[in-house]
């Protein structure tokens, strides 16, 4: 099936390989990645496109010694597959099994964890300055993403880097995406040096010349193509890096082995920081992902032959979308801002129909947060969307820019609680505890779909900071006599059972009302509490509910520090209410490691099996 894989299984068996086959290995290697990814899931085109750039790294650097450093981590599973850990692949994002980012507690060779963006070139600099104090000799390469360039702390890095002027190289792998398509001037620097006509008139003229010399030796070949590459690195006007400090080399085709393996070496006998721009195409070798890069970022299981097939399933993301087009067309304050995910939030369809009131800022939530304050101090409405565990990066700015200004800032926290195979580093489970540590925040939990339509019909009003929490995927609604989507803060009960009640939050709602009716089977009658408010908790209907019940327990999809049953509970002793059982479940404050969603709260004991048979054993 594999030509060369199979004997690749160290970097060691890659640096004795002759050109020819290092690019077998490639196509072995997409190969690979094809058949692996069609049946787990997981990050597809960005590994496409750093096939080659992986495999000259691992030729010309000896890792470990040498120091990879993968930003976000997205696109290591090259890395991993050439490592030692082709062989696991079939359990890759699955429990137990190969972490879709790097983790150092799987291999050497992953220097450093990650699962968020721009972190790469800090964590490289803080190698590089021990290396330097220790009085050690290795390299330290930090691989970056354009998209990720665009996040602040990789350029206060940068900034640092080039002033202390240690050895240390940077490679700018710039495919001009980095979920969705990138945004902003930085994007447009590089496009400028991407297509700067002086490096393509220059490498035609070599080109040919050399295709008219007759008998040209390989080592002439060589020393023509080192002079083609220094003329390169003068004509292209670098502008940026070099002011910084760094020496610029590139652009480089990034899918080219034995020029990557050149650019490489020259960098590596560098004493000085180095910068090497990289140009790939994300999803190279794979039509349709080459087509829409952004569709075939992230994937679930798929057809190697037909592709993904697009799901008709409605998500939280889409409901979200939707509604914001719907009022925005009564509302023309509204103003909707992405990190560049617009897809991943539901915000595409917005963005096409009101242009000049979409922002894409970029990967760059702390930008986003106080932007949108500003937007709200002059009578806008920001719907600030981001996924739950990439606001946590803006939490500073949402505190002294939002919150202690009570600005009117809409902040929308997609894929709130465990969201699955991608792990620790991307479940949405600190939102609770983080943004009831502000003053005058508010946090609604909306149950289902429905009424996260009436939420934000809500929000869209609410004067002061306000978030609104919702999970990743399908859209699962509670069933109901008739649909009202006038929303109100007001607790809702279901049930009247007096034995015990649940108070759950957000969509844990539906699980609590599987739970009741599991124990109605043996006799043991409960209710279930949709509080609305995640925060603040002090509403005095919800205090009269949960004070005629013994035995009270909280449900929610965040750690247990800070979350809402700690806070109800801190409430109801305030109170001096006295509970026969005050049970709070949620996730503990600990890795929560990756796998499925339904494994995930089977591991944790938060399934409804599992929480059915810890409540009936108050009952024995």
């Amino acid at each position: 099936m594999y030509r060369i894989l199979q004997d690749v299984n160290s970097p060691k068996d890659i640096k004795n390989l002759s050109n020819d086959k290092l690019d077998l290995l490639a196509n072995d290697i997409r190969k690979f990645l094809i058949d692996n990814i069609s049946k787990t899931g997981g990050h597809f085109a960005s590994n496409l496109g750093v096939v080659e750039l992986t495999i000259a790294l691992h030729r010309v650097f000896d890792s470990p010694k040498d120091k990879l450093i993968w930003d976000v981590g997205h696109q290591g599973y090259v890395h991993k597959i050439l490592t030692g850990r082709k062989d696991k692949f079939t359990s890759l994002r699955q429990i137990d099994g190969l972490s879709g980012f790097l983790k150092s507690s799987e291999s050497e060779h992953d220097v450093f964890n990650a699962g968020h963006s721009s972190t790469s070139i800090s964590a490289g600099l803080g190698m590089v300055i021990s290396r330097e104090l220790n009085q050690e000799d290795n390299n330290v390469v930090s691989i970056i993403g354009d998209g990720a360039l665009t996040g602040g702390m990789a350029l206060e890095a940068l900034n640092h880097a080039g002033s202390l002027g240690k050895k240390f190289i940077v490679i700018l792998n710039d495919n001009n995406m980095s979920i969705s398509q990138n945004v902003g001037s930085l994007s447009k620097v590089l496009t400028k040096l991407r297509s700067d006509p002086a490096y393509f008139r220059l490498k035609e003229d070599v080109e040919k010349v050399l295709n008219k010399v007759p008998c040209v030796g390989k080592e002439a070949v060589k020393a023509i193509q080192k002079v083609k590459t220094g003329l390169k690195h003068t004509l292209i006007r670098t502008g940026i890096f070099e002011e910084m400090g760094f020496n610029y080399l590139g652009p480089v085709d990034g899918h080219d082995i034995q020029g990557l393996t050149e650019i490489l070496s020259t960098a590596r006998d560098m004493n000085d920081p180095v910068l090497i721009h990289v140009i790939t195409k994300k999803g190279n070798g794979y039509k349709s992902a080459e087509l829409d890069p952004g569709t075939y970022h992230g994937v679930s299981c798929f057809s190697p032959d037909k592709g993904i097939c697009k799901s008709d399933k409605i998500t939280y993301s889409k409901v979200f979308g939707n509604k914001l087009i719907q009022m925005a067309e009564n509302d023309k304050d509204i103003v909707a801002i992405s990190a560049a995910m617009p897809s991943g939030t539901g915000l595409t369809e917005f963005s096409n129909k009101y242009k000049d009131r979409f922002f894409d800022v970029g990967i760059a939530e702390q930008h986003g947060a106080t932007f949108a304050a500003g937007l709200a101090k002059e009578g806008k409405k920001p719907y600030f969307a981001v996924y739950s565990t990439f606001m946590q990066r803006a939490y500073d700015q949402i505190l002294h820019d939002i919150c202690l200004q009570e600005l009117s800032v809409k902040l929308c926290l997609d894929r709130a609680g465990i969201v699955g195979n991608d792990g620790e580093t991307h479940h949405g489970i600190y939102d609770i505890s983080y943004l009831s540590t502000m003053p005058n925040m508010t946090l609604l939990a909306p149950m289902d779909g429905i009424e996260l339509e009436g939420a934000l019909e809500y929000v869209n009003n609410f004067n002061g900071p306000i978030a609104i929490r919702y999970p990743r995927g399908e859209v699962k609604n509670v069933e109901r006599e008739s649909i009202d989507l006038t929303y109100t803060t007001d607790p809702e009960k279901f049930g009247e059972g007096n034995d015990f009640l649940i108070v759950a939050v957000g969509n844990m709602v539906i699980r609590g009302l599987e739970i009741v009716e599991s124990l109605k089977e043996r006799n043991i009658n409960g209710s279930v509490i949709n509080p609305k408010l995640a925060y603040p908790i002090k509403n005095d209907k919800l205090f009269e509910m949960i004070n005629s019940y013994d035995n009270v327990y909280t449900l929610e999809d965040n750690i247990i520090t800070g979350g809402f049953g700690s806070n109800l509970l801190m409430e109801c002793t305030g109170k001096n209410m006295k509970f026969n059982k005050f049970n709070i479940f949620a996730f503990p404050n600990i890795q929560i490691v990756h796998g499925d969603v339904t494994s995930l709260y089977k591991k944790y004991g938060l399934d409804t099996k599992s929480l059915v048979e810890k409540i009936f054993e108050d009952f024995k």
